[in-house]
């Protein structure tokens, strides 16, 4: 039996982020003429045309959310199975970018609940570089979303605190900074280059030896030179999906205060084994599960995903030891990584066991203790006060990792209507192999996914992101 979990936030909040979409009405004013040009082409708006056929990429993404609307009376009923980084996203967008005058009911379905799987367990390190400070592809747009996506998950969290008159001492995001340190000479003058060509809302900064011991003591700098991100930040997963989640609760009571058409969303805990358990009662799925849509059987060995266990180590510093982590300096990011929450108070990752398919988040005594100790070597070569800390938990998450192609590991977009069989319509969609880049690329995908959903079409999607269906 499913345990549906469906309240909903007194709180409401109408004032818009800096750097979110023009309201609807906004737009509409603007592009009456392009909107009903849209609609024509779509004589079935229920049918997904496809790239490769005689269709015309249609308008940018800010067009198309003003474009959508609905001829029918009753709810566009959607779900979205899975809870995490992705899932949640598409909710926020679906809800946000879905004409006012509409009804939409969202379902999610997740085992766990609200952040409780592999995006749950995620380092929360955020910054938008390869391992060797190299911009990652659309690595501005992905910053760019992931940013809106924080600061509406934050403001929900702070109004739900001032509403109840407490102060929350939970904190969603530390904005301390990343260092890397260069640990093989090899990629010193790699490092060097990429930073001159930072993103300028997440700058690099190249320096030596001392420069970076005076923005985090007891850092060693084996090669003289360290890179450091002045502008990312480390990003506590379940505390922000909840937030997020809260959020969405919070949209939905906008709207019925201001007394548009009914907008819904229910959480429900329960496993979804084959996509079969949804049959008829849905409009759309999409399918945001992670490692786990490798394990739907209309789905296996259909996607190409690569699955890796993770294990997560939180540690503490004992209260007989000194040597804390100095409050505001930088997280670090090497072998290993490190992020700080506190003086007193580390995340260490991550392992990287391309043998396992196990997706439990929770950890044996003796998987815990041989991850401490691999991660415990790679970062003692930066931060050998690492040895001082003790191991209070450990949590694992099985990872979906995306196909590589020449651009880098891009995740995996698409309707699977021509992969689930007897599909119809654009009924199933998908958000897979985020990686472990899951908190980066959220924010993007989710935006477009809910377009892609809302105009039942994937020419909005970029052919990077759906080119691995030619493959099938």
């Amino acid at each position: 039996m499913a345990t549906a979990l469906c309240g909903v936030s007194t709180v409401c909040s109408s004032n818009r982020r800096a750097g979110e979409v023009d309201s609807a009405a906004n737009i509409r004013t603007c592009l009456e003429g392009k909107k009903q040009l849209l609609m024509d082409q779509r004589t079935n708006p229920r049918r997904c045309s496809r790239p490769g056929k005689a269709t015309k990429r249609t308008a940018p993404l800010r067009v198309l959310s003003a474009s959508y609307s609905s001829s029918t009376a009753q709810p566009r009923k959607c779900a979205v199975l899975g809870a995490g980084f992705a899932g949640l996203s598409v909710v926020w967008h679906l809800l946000k970018h879905s004409p006012k005058e509409s009804n939409l009911c969202i379902d999610i379905y997740d085992e766990i609940g609200i952040g409780g799987g592999a995006s749950g367990v995620a380092g929360g390190l955020l910054h938008p570089y390869s391992p060797k400070a190299k911009l990652l592809w659309k690595a501005a747009e992905c910053w760019r979303e992931c940013q809106n996506l924080l600061a509406t998950a934050e403001a929900a969290a702070n109004a739900r605190a001032l509403d109840s008159n407490t102060i929350s001492a939970r904190r969603l995001v530390w904005r301390r900074g990343i260092m890397k340190p260069a640990t093989a000479a090899k990629n010193v003058d790699i490092l060097k280059k990429n930073a001159q060509n930072g993103l300028g809302s997440c700058r690099l900064e190249f320096m030596n030896r001392d420069a970076a011991q005076n923005l985090l003591s007891n850092l060693c700098v084996p090669f003289d030179s360290a890179v450091y991100m002045p502008q990312a930040m480390n990003v506590h997963p379940q505390r922000y999906l909840q937030a997020l989640f809260l959020a969405c609760q919070n949209l939905v009571q906008d709207f019925t205060a201001s007394g548009y058409k009914r907008k819904e969303i229910h959480v429900y805990k329960e496993t979804i084994n084959d996509l079969g358990q949804l049959a008829g009662d849905y409009d759309v799925v999409v399918l945001c599960l992670g490692a786990k849509a490798n394990m739907l059987p209309e789905l296996q060995g259909k996607l190409p995903l690569r699955l890796c266990r993770g294990v997560v180590a939180h540690l503490a510093l004992p209260k007989d030891k000194s040597g804390e982590y100095p409050d505001g300096s930088p997280s670090i990011l090497s072998d290993a990584w490190v992020a700080a929450q506190g003086t007193r108070n580390l995340v260490m990752g991550s392992t990287w066991d391309w043998s396992s398919k196990n997706s439990s988040p929770f950890v044996s005594p003796e998987e815990a203790s041989t991850a401490m100790d691999e991660l415990t070597t790679k970062m003692s070569v930066v931060y050998p006060s690492i040895r001082n800390w003790t191991l209070t938990d450990a949590r694992a998450g099985l990872r979906a990792m995306p196909p590589l192609t020449p651009l880098g590991s891009l995740p995996v977009l698409g309707c699977l209507d021509e992969i689930v069989p007897g599909s119809t319509n654009c009924k199933y969609w998908i958000v897979g192999g985020l990686g472990s880049r899951g908190l980066l690329y959220h924010g993007w995908l989710g935006k477009l996914m809910a377009n892609a959903v809302l105009l039942c079409t994937e020419d909005v999607l970029p052919l990077e992101l759906i080119s691995w269906k030619k493959k099938q």
